[in-house]
């Protein structure tokens, strides 16, 4: 039998140079990964073979909690609530946005007992695409048009979207407690747990955005596995060579994640348009990941390759995708026939009359919502600019009752506060400004691919508005980029922790900095929890907990 070649050592043995520099905390280098690691980095050996899922599962449960805890309360119509419960209730009625009477006539008889709903068929101008509202329907479907009915379904994704980030963040770091870190720092965040208990549509946009990152990142998974097989089997040595000719030409088969982002992003544009910029920003992201992969397996032009094998697959797994869902949401409005607009272009002739009328009719209605919303410029108390978003500079008071002594549980001698602010837990937010900075420098200077990704997202959900700063826009917005910064912290903390290979002490140091940041944020939520959710509290109470005067 011929003999075996000798495995390759991890590194070579440690002179005595390296030993003595060692105590002044120089590490050794680490073994350089193989070809096919680098392509697809490997999950750690589990302990057991459900402990990836026990603690994202945990994680959300808690979330859930949280959450659902007295949901129904306080029993009003909470911000705009007034107009996205009562107009998912009609889209379950009729099938599209009917008339209601003035919300001061019409929200008192929602909410009264017996219940009177003044609804009526003829339909009416509405800004948003209907997704957002069908899943509000679905709680007001089975727990009726009340506060718990209208609420229910967003407290379900706002937990479901924490199980996703723990998921997402695992994937991301190749590490089950890192990807519970993120889930947990989503879990109390003050303006993801407001908008869990609320029924506006920002977090519908948050969960199909979210839905869609994490798809992407399985589908870039097994694009970079099947192109890893493809390469020709590992020398003696147990390395595998790059080999352009496979890079540049082999295939990454069907790719039905990538099939599933396109569907969540149609569902996340049609419930707000912004959803529309992280279809545009995923898109590039995802070529620049099969241009990354090609060139890594060995192309030596990977763009062209890209070109060629992947960017027409690519396009219409995502934009023709996303455009058929979009239309898929509207089958209420199409089926109708008083839907607002429904028959606009009936009869109407003219170069786009080829056209079916229906198709035209939605067109005309669609830009009409188009310039309603780039012409809103209306003053409200709590308009922000995006400037002020991260830093948390201008949050959005959703609720607020001043009940006397002796009422509503009010048992001080003076007046007491009932407040509901959609404010981000402050901790988490300020320390997520310095997270950017780094994974900038890691994404600029070390061509840090998770870096890049948690930065594109950031900026498809936050830099758009900046093309609209003298529009009416609210820091409430934001709740889209909740996942990201939690995601930008929690691989700042893991850095904090030092390199592989760090010494004992360095280990320590790194992680008694990160438990306390973390401890921070769990209290910072844990203070500013009663205005989270208009709980009674002496008015004094509030005060001390307006931080900034633009707060209030």
């Amino acid at each position: 039998m011929a003999e075996q070649p000798a495995s390759r050592p991890d590194r070579p043995p440690s002179t005595a140079w390296e030993q003595r520099l060692r105590r002044f905390g120089r590490l050794p280098r680490p073994r350089t990964p193989s070809l096919r690691d680098r392509l697809v980095a490997p999950f750690p050996r589990p302990l057991t073979p459900w402990s990836g899922w026990a603690g994202p599962l945990l994680v959300a449960a808690l979330a859930g909690v949280l959450r659902f805890w007295r949901l129904g309360s306080p029993h009003t119509l909470v911000f705009d609530e007034t107009y996205y419960a009562k107009d998912a209730w009609s889209l379950l009625r009729l099938g599209y946005e009917g008339t209601w009477p003035d919300r001061k006539i019409a929200d008192p008889q929602v909410l009264a007992d017996p219940q009177v709903i003044p609804l009526s068929d003829p339909g009416v101008f509405v800004a948003h695409p209907p997704a957002g509202k069908w899943v509000i329907a679905l709680g007001e479907w089975l727990f009726g048009l009340d506060p718990f009915g209208w609420r229910f379904m967003t407290a379900v994704l706002g937990t479901l979207s924490v199980l996703m980030l723990c998921r997402i963040g695992r994937r991301l770091f190749r590490s089950t407690a890192l990807g519970c870190l993120a889930g947990a720092l989503m879990a109390v965040d003050g303006l993801h747990y407001v908008m869990s208990r609320t029924a506006l549509l920002d977090l519908v946009v948050m969960f199909f955005a979210l839905a869609a990152f994490g798809c992407l990142l399985i589908d870039r998974d097994r694009a970079r596995a099947r192109l890893a097989f493809a390469l020709p089997p590992p020398e003696p040595d147990g390395r595998t060579r790059p080999d352009a000719v496979i890079a540049a030409r082999a295939g990454t088969g069907p790719r039905p994640w990538r099939l599933a982002a396109g569907v969540c992003l149609g569902l996340a544009s049609s419930a707000k348009w912004n959803g529309l910029y992280f279809l545009a920003f995923f898109v590039v992201l995802t070529l620049l990941w099969d241009v990354g992969a090609r060139r890594m397996a060995g192309a030596h032009h990977p763009y062209r390759a890209v070109l060629r094998k992947d960017l027409g697959w690519s396009l219409l797994s995502l934009i023709p995708v996303a455009a058929v869902t979009y239309l898929a949401t509207w089958t209420g409005w199409f089926r109708s026939s008083d839907g607002y607009d429904r028959h606009w272009a009936d009869g109407r002739g003219g170069t786009w009359s080829w056209i079916p009328a229906p198709l035209r009719g939605l067109w005309h209605y669609e830009y009409g919502v188009y310039q309603f919303n780039v012409g809103l410029d209306s003053f409200h108390k709590y308009e922000s600019n995006p400037w002020s978003w991260l830093v948390l500079g201008r949050p959005v008071l959703f609720h607020y009752e001043s009940p006397k002594p002796g009422t509503n549980g009010c048992h001080t001698s003076t007046d007491c506060s009932q407040a509901i602010l959609a404010l981000g837990t402050p901790a988490l937010w300020w320390t997520a400004c310095a997270a950017l900075l780094y994974l900038l420098y890691r994404w600029a200077l070390r061509r840090d691919w998770r870096a890049g990704a948690i930065l594109c997202a950031v900026a498809a959900g936050y830099l758009p508005w900046f093309l609209y700063q003298d529009r009416t826009i609210f820091a409430f917005y934001a709740v889209v980029l909740v996942p990201y910064l939690c995601l930008a912290v929690t691989m700042t903390l893991a850095a904090l922790l030092g390199p592989p290979g760090a010494t004992e002490s360095r280990r320590t140091r790194g992680a008694i900095a990160a438990g306390v940041i973390v401890l921070l944020i769990a209290w910072n939520f844990i203070y500013f929890f009663p205005i989270y959710t208009g709980q009674t509290i002496p008015y004094a109470d509030w005060h001390a907990r307006m931080w900034l005067d633009t707060w209030i």
